[in-house]
């Protein structure tokens, strides 16, 4: 299957550059498979379009300010680095900018303003496509996360055309962020409210909570002509017993499963089913790609944002419900003038 199945016209004003005014604002559209449907509601309508006894899978991660701004010593020189990946001992996988001058050995001073202390850089090793090791401490013994909490951005998309606010600290986060280490957010998960969570709750619908940390990678561009010379990067997982007891009891009993995000339904569409049946708990890294032609085996319902043209997570979504389906309830999306990508609208896929 080619890449270019997978295009798609975009006018740039629909990718939205600020979330909706309030958080589960949004829009909603609504593709049911068995029907071949499209229809149009409200986020908030979201309890209603469920059913007493699915589950909701949520991915707990936490996005962190990850981007930090800076110079080098001694020159002055601007330098901006992207964490990746913690390894051990305060150093880390990070994109550094500009690379060809932060070699081995270089050493960087990165700051606030408006923001006490700083917290210092040194590049231990060079790889490829403008990855360096750093390692990262602070002058006055402040724990190096604290630091970072303090004085990093956070880490917008490259297609949000702006500079992150103080806002973006909340809104480019979900209620039900937990486990820290995101460098982008589960996106399907920012339309969530508590009070649409206890609504959901009163309604019957179970949840169940998992961890994927969300990579840079999730913007990578699909740069084959090929669908299956793509590869996409692995990321961490965590799938906890009581989730998998949950998912086990969900299929067992005919349920609906329903994947909150690409992300959710990449760490459950990874795990391991036993012969009787049974979910298994698990922990690790999951290189899946799902595109077309993937069996879901956990997934029965997806909530889902709407994602770039050639794009890995245009791939996933197609996998789940038809390439036809999805281009042409994208289609739609476009006339109706929904709005795309991170900050924008959200579409159900039953």
């Amino acid at each position: 299957m080619r890449v270019a199945d997978f295009d798609f016209h975009l006018p740039e004003g629909l990718i939205a550059q600020e979330p909706a005014p309030t958080r589960g604002g949004s829009r909603l559209l609504v593709l049911d498979r068995a029907a071949g449907t499209v229809r149009h509601e409200s986020f908030a309508a979201l309890p209603s379009l469920l059913s007493p006894g699915d589950l909701v899978v949520l991915n707990d991660t936490r996005v962190f300010p990850a981007r930090l701004l800076g110079h080098r010593v001694p020159s002055g020189g601007a330098v901006e680095c992207l964490l990746l990946a913690p390894r051990a001992a305060d150093t880390w996988d990070a994109l550094v900018h500009p690379g060809q001058k932060l070699k081995p050995g270089a050493r960087v001073v990165f700051e606030r303003p408006g923001e006490p202390g700083r917290l210092f850089g040194e590049v231990l090793e060079r790889h490829f496509h403008g990855r360096r090791t750093v390692r990262l401490w602070t002058e006055d013994g402040e724990d190096v996360a604290t630091a970072i909490d303090r004085i990093g951005h956070i880490p917008l998309p490259p297609y949000i055309k702006r500079d992150d606010g103080p806002a973006d600290r909340e809104r480019y986060q979900t209620v039900f962020a937990r486990e820290r280490g995101s460098v982008a957010a589960p996106t399907a998960g920012l339309h969530l409210t508590d009070a649409l969570l206890a609504a959901l709750a009163a309604r019957g619908v179970e949840r169940a909570d998992l961890t994927l940390h969300v990579g840079f990678g999730t913007f990578k561009p699909v740069r084959s002509d090929t669908v299956d010379e793509h590869q996409v990067e692995a990321e961490r997982f965590t799938v906890s017993p009581p989730t998998a007891l949950a998912l086990s009891r969900a299929r067992r009993l005919g349920r609906r499963v329903l994947a909150v995000g690409t992300t959710t339904t990449r760490a459950l569409e990874s795990l391991v089913i036993d012969e009787s049946g049974d979910v298994q708990a698990a922990s690790g890294d999951t290189g899946l790609f799902i595109k077309p032609g993937h069996e879901f085996r956990v997934v029965s319902a997806l909530l889902t944002n709407f994602h770039l043209p050639r794009s890995s997570l245009l791939m996933l979504v197609a996998a789940f419900a038809g390439r036809e389906a999805v281009l042409a309830a994208y289609r739609e999306a476009v006339e109706r003038e929904y709005r795309f990508y991170s900050y924008g609208d959200a579409m159900l896929v039953l």
